[in-house]
């Protein structure tokens, strides 16, 4: 494994674990930073259930540090949006495991509401754009910098540049949001 390679073995991860857990709780509380106020998933519960996700993937997806960050960032989005549809769930009367019901009526969960509406709308784009998508996950939600964006992805710091203010400029279109930030 080249130096600063983060490329891990499912074995590997437990023995790397100490080593980023710093690192993976920072990026949880800037995932946690952007819920509404009174969310009830801490810092420390969503780095433990990311790392069970991680466990589970596939080594050569983790070949390198931002690589490896980047499925860390997925994973705790995948767990913030499962924890959204928990809430909003037994908020509408239904049991853990149970189907949601369509959008027409019930109690809504505002801060359950946003993650689910940021999650429809970046499945809507990696529809029409995988790539610009990814970028979104790369930059906004695992905190990579356009350099390390560009490395995962293969392609030049200024397409991430460019594309990254597309696909932002999109979501805050499909979110009702202004641009101007």
């Amino acid at each position: 494994m080249k130096e600063g390679s983060l490329g891990v073995q499912p074995t590997e991860l437990d023995g790397l674990m100490p080593v980023i857990y710093d690192e993976l709780k920072r990026l949880a509380a800037r995932h946690l930073r952007r819920q509404a106020p009174g969310h009830t998933l801490q810092t420390t519960a969503l780095v433990h259930e990311a790392y069970l996700k991680l466990a589970k993937a596939n080594p050569t997806e983790c070949s390198d540090r931002p690589r490896f960050f980047a499925l860390a960032s997925r994973a705790m989005r995948s767990v913030l949006v499962d924890h959204a549809r928990r809430r909003l769930a037994v908020r509408r009367g239904f049991k853990a495991g149970g189907s949601l019901p369509d959008e027409g009526g019930g109690v809504v969960d505002v801060q359950g509401t946003e993650v689910l509406e940021v999650d429809r709308a970046l499945a809507r784009l990696a529809e029409i754009d995988s790539r610009k998508a990814r970028i979104v996950e790369l930059r906004y939600f695992g905190g990579l910098t356009a350099d390390e964006a560009a490395e995962v992805l293969g392609i030049s710091p200024v397409t991430i540049h460019r594309q990254w203010l597309l696909a932002r400029t999109w979501l805050h279109r499909q979110l009702g949001r202004t641009t101007a930030e």
